[in-house]
């Protein structure tokens, strides 16, 4: 079999919040629905990708995984995760505010819902002045002097849920100002909502489990209020107040900058000025790249076979190919790329 990197058909989501930078950035056709979300690399029963390009081209992302498992997600990457791909990622705008949100871990994933939690990240692609986010508590909502961690907790839950039913929960949660190339790890657990005037891409985990906590009460696109998971996200949350919730990063020109290590995906940053090479095959799992800015080629060193990745689009690099070399075809300056694998923590 011969393998090479995967691309996707478009993946369109509406919702409430979402406006029409998606379509414009990927040269799509304009829909009369606001769209929040593309699905660029998805193995959820919901929402499967559709591979666009090659030997594989109308075949869905699944099925050509569960047939070459191991050359494709790497045999680590397959054993750990019995064969399915572990994230998933998006492009998201938003040109309205989130909802308040938070993800369960995944022990309380699997514990109530039988599958994964859901830890994640946001690089920001473009964030109009002023353009904000919420990630975490500014200060806490405990107001017992105790010592125990249990009664805090107990003393944090009783505040929250009377904050949440009286719409002052924002008050206490971290806001951050954002620009492009900024950077937010979101465990799960942690407390969050990307605000109107944001493009940015999403690094998850694979998962679909959402714990809305406030929406602004609003109505959905159906005109009925949107669901509320109070209880739910009271098991999930953690109320701890951080120092800093940003992640902080100097960019290597022409070269890869780690932006994320974690036990549940690594991602870099790749600044392509001319050509860098990727040799990523002793990671022994695939590699997804996103274009963040500008096209870029993604020529394979075993066989020449190259793909050209437009600037808003991803692609999947089969573990068995992960020796590559990427080439910015963008005529004013740097490709940038952003890339995410599964380490061997």
């Amino acid at each position: 079999m011969k393998y090479y990197p995967l691309v996707f058909e478009p993946n369109l989501h509406s919702v409430v919040w979402g406006g029409d930078s998606l379509t414009k950035w990927k040269g799509l056709p304009a829909i009369d629905v606001p769209v929040g979300e593309s699905w660029e690399v998805s193995t959820l029963p919901s929402s499967i990708s559709i591979i666009a390009n090659g030997e594989f081209q109308g075949c869905n992302l699944v099925s050509v995984i569960t047939e070459n498992a191991e050359d494709i997600l790497g045999k680590h990457v397959a054993m750990k995760y019995e064969n399915e791909l572990p994230l998933l990622v998006k492009f998201i705008d938003a040109r309205r505010d989130l909802s308040i949100q938070v993800h369960p871990n995944d022990e309380l994933a699997h514990q109530l819902h039988k599958k994964r939690g859901k830890t994640e990240m946001w690089y920001i692609v473009d964030a109009k002045p002023g353009a904000f986010l919420y990630s975490g508590f500014s200060r806490s909502l405990a107001s017992s002097d105790s010592d125990g961690e249990d009664v805090c907790r107990e003393d944090a839950l009783e505040a929250y849920r009377q904050k949440v039913a009286d719409g002052t929960i924002i008050e206490y949660l971290a806001k951050h100002e954002v620009k492009a190339g900024d950077v937010f790890f979101l465990p799960a657990g942690r407390v969050h909502a990307i605000c109107g005037g944001i493009l940015l891409a999403e690094v998850q985990q694979s998962s679909d489990i959402t714990y809305r906590i406030f929406d602004y009460n609003r109505l959905g696109i159906d005109g009925k209020p949107r669901e509320l998971h109070t209880e739910l996200a009271a098991q999930a949350l953690d109320f701890h107040v951080y120092d800093d919730y940003r992640t902080h990063y100097n960019l290597q020109p022409n070269g890869v900058t780690n932006l994320i290590d974690s036990s549940c995906f690594t991602v870099n940053l790749a600044d392509v000025n001319g050509s860098l090479r990727r040799s990523l095959k002793s990671l022994d799992s695939f590699v997804i790249a996103m274009s963040i800015h500008g096209d870029c080629r993604i020529k394979l060193q075993e066989g020449n076979e190259e793909i050209l990745l437009h600037e808003g689009n991803s692609a999947l690099i089969p573990a068995s190919v992960a020796d590559y070399d990427l080439i910015s075809a963008n005529k004013e300056g740097s490709s940038l790329i952003l890339e995410t694998y599964i380490g061997k923590k």
